[in-house]
């Protein structure tokens, strides 16, 4: 079954912190869909570039970790419904960024992986199920 991916959940496959949610996650895209957002490749990158900013990771794991990232099924959504991005946006007091995750599991009636709180507590208010939990 396929699942909604949040940059966070992807990024915990690089750093050394271990997460329920990014493992299961990572555990399901051997096999499962996942589906992102159009924003999610540049999320991921900006992530890595800011790990390597703090020494957390290198240039050589950051080139590494997009390589092998780039041969799972990762499937790009760029057609959000508007209306219901802006009122999850208002109504969980999210960015948009992160409203864009939330309405594309909605819409597609799959569960969410993420490590953000904000984002899973309004997962869980719109009966998503949050990967990890």
């Amino acid at each position: 079954m396929p699942f909604a991916l949040d940059a966070s959940a992807a990024l915990a496959w690089v750093l050394p912190e271990e997460s329920p949610a990014a493992e299961q996650a990572r555990a399901r895209i051997a096999t499962d869909d996942a589906l992102v957002p159009a924003l999610w490749w540049f999320e991921l990158r900006n992530g890595l570039i800011v790990n390597e900013r703090r020494g957390r990771i290198t240039e050589d794991e950051t080139a590494d970790f997009l390589r092998r990232v780039a041969q799972f099924a990762i499937a790009v959504d760029d057609a959000p419904d508007e209306a219901t991005l802006m009122a999850l946006t208002r109504q969980h007091r999210l960015t948009v960024y992160d409203a864009a995750y939330l309405e594309l599991a909605l819409r597609e009636g799959v569960p969410l992986a993420t490590l953000d709180s904000s984002l899973a507590a309004a997962a869980r208010a719109e009966g998503v199920v949050v990967l990890g939990e």
